[in-house]
């Protein structure tokens, strides 16, 4: 049995201010129409798998849900308490899939594009002899150029259709990587991995029995909420934070590396997204409402805007609801630098966008001021907030499409297109969707304070009663 297991719990700052920490990447449809993290579930349709295994931190848990719902491909998902790296999700993975039947496990990331699925499926076929034979498999990308953001694999023997691993690199420097690539002994690292279940839990036991101690007990008392598994957070968090490149992969005897040509991309950057676009003739790529004249090589993405250039050369243009990024193709790296000013300030524009996705739906922040906020909410069929009071805030409701169940103190009633209802401070109140189709309404909120940690919670289908 073939397994995936795909991690999903990265924050994509590279890519701000499209990717943010409660909405990162692997959840935004930046290559193709389906979102990167139900793109690396596609391109497992042509292998023989059980449902993925996926693993993703609290505050994404909703968003891994829907995706993976929607495509019918829900399977397990694992709550990280707190983030330790590959080498300690890997091993509670895959303490929770196995069996006595010992499963293989492919081992993904959630943000990657793989343009060539067809040689994917061809080349993780070819890897599983090799895998059922005990072999720690590691996919090396064969480079297209002399990258320095990416580490190396070096090839040694053949080993059937891989290598043995001879050694693995740092990113190198441009002279180095040049010196790799002209070499053909040189793979990029993919940090993908293939292999058996019991192969994985004996070499991180013997590298590092302390890692595989903390992961034992983390899945000792695991507890299962709604879609999620949970571990326990306090034996996981007392976990070294290790990759499964430095625990396990660069101090096994059985590590092989398995070359991968398939247009691999890990879309770690804007330029990265630039490479991967479809280009026009003059080489611009555009997503959105985008109008170029005498611009070259551009990459530009438009939100809800029209976006227009005129004599740019090698430029990023990125215009979201509530930011726009600007520069040099060449420069995109130090996006970084940009994410870390954001933080030092605390704002709101590292950590969410104006529109914001929560189990039973969105909202979308139209407008603020000191004393009011006027949200456009969404609430999906049969889907129901919890039920709340606000210490802070009354709230308005006006609905605008469908129709909506609402709880308003000791009454329930019906609310209809064109009408609305007032909830006061301190009233205990609810909303439902009991229709087919989607509700949307405007909210006014008005207060002293309008916070989304203002909410005292007493109901909630969702598990959030503590939050």
């Amino acid at each position: 049995m073939l397994i995936p297991v795909i991690m999903a719990g990265g924050s994509g700052t590279r890519l701000w201010p499209l990717s943010r920490a409660l909405y990162p990447k692997q959840f935004l449809e930046l290559a193709g129409n389906s979102s990167m993290l139900q793109e690396t579930v596609q391109r497992l349709e042509q292998l023989d798998t059980a449902f993925p295994v996926t693993i993703c931190n609290e505050d994404h848990r909703f968003i891994v849900a829907e995706q993976l719902r929607s495509g019918g491909r829900l399977g397990k998902i694992i709550l990280e308490p707190e983030g330790r790296n590959t080498a300690p999700a890997i091993a509670v993975a895959v303490h929770i899939v196995s069996d006595d039947e010992d499963p293989v496990l492919l081992v993904l990331a959630a943000d990657h594009v793989i343009a060539d699925v067809e040689e994917f499926t061809n080349v993780v076929t070819k890897a599983l002899p090799l895998a059922e034979a005990g072999k720690l498999v590691t996919f090396g990308i064969v480079p297209t150029s002399a990258h320095t953001g990416y580490g190396y694999i070096k090839r040694g023997k053949p080993v059937e259709d891989g290598f043995a691993v001879d050694c693995f690199v740092e990113k190198p420097d441009a002279s180095t990587a040049e010196e790799y690539v002209a070499s053909q002994e040189y793979y990029w690292n993919s940090g993908m991995f293939l292999f058996k279940s019991s192969v994985y839990l004996q070499e991180l036991a013997q590298h590092r029995p302390d890692i595989a101690a903390a992961c034992e007990a983390a899945v000792a008392n695991i507890e299962n909420d709604l879609d999620f598994i949970r571990l326990d957070a306090d034996a996981f968090r007392a976990c070294p934070d290790e990759s499964i490149d430095y625990a396990v992969m660069e101090k096994t005897e059985h590590a092989v590396v398995v070359p991968l040509d398939a247009g691999w991309n890990d879309i770690g950057s804007w330029s990265a997204m630039w490479d991967v676009a479809e280009k026009d003739e003059s080489g611009n790529a555009s997503k959105g409402d985008v109008i170029h004249c005498n611009s070259k090589d551009c990459y530009v993405y438009g939100e809800e805007r029209l976006v227009t250039t005129i004599g740019l050369k090698d430029t990023v243009i990125v215009d979201t609801q509530d930011a726009l990024l600007v520069a040099a193709r060449d420069s995109v790296q130090d996006v970084k630098s940009i994410v870390a000013e954001l933080k030092k300030n605390g704002r709101d524009e590292l950590k969410t966008h104006r529109e914001v996705f929560r189990p039973w739906g969105k909202f979308d922040s139209i407008d603020i001021g000191e004393r009011y906020q006027v949200k456009r909410i969404t609430v999906k069929p049969g889907a129901k907030l919890s039920l709340q009071m606000h210490h802070h805030r009354a709230e308005h409701w006006i609905v605008v499409s469908g129709t909506a169940q609402v709880t308003n103190g000791d009454k329930t009633f019906l609310v209809s297109e064109n009408q609305s209802t007032y909830i006061p401070v301190g009233v205990v109140h609810s909303l439902e969707n009991p229709g087919k189709l989607p509700l949307e309404l405007i909210e006014v909120q008005s207060g002293s304070y309008l916070g989304e940690d203002d909410i005292v919670r007493f109901e909630d289908n969702y598990g959030r009663l503590n939050e």
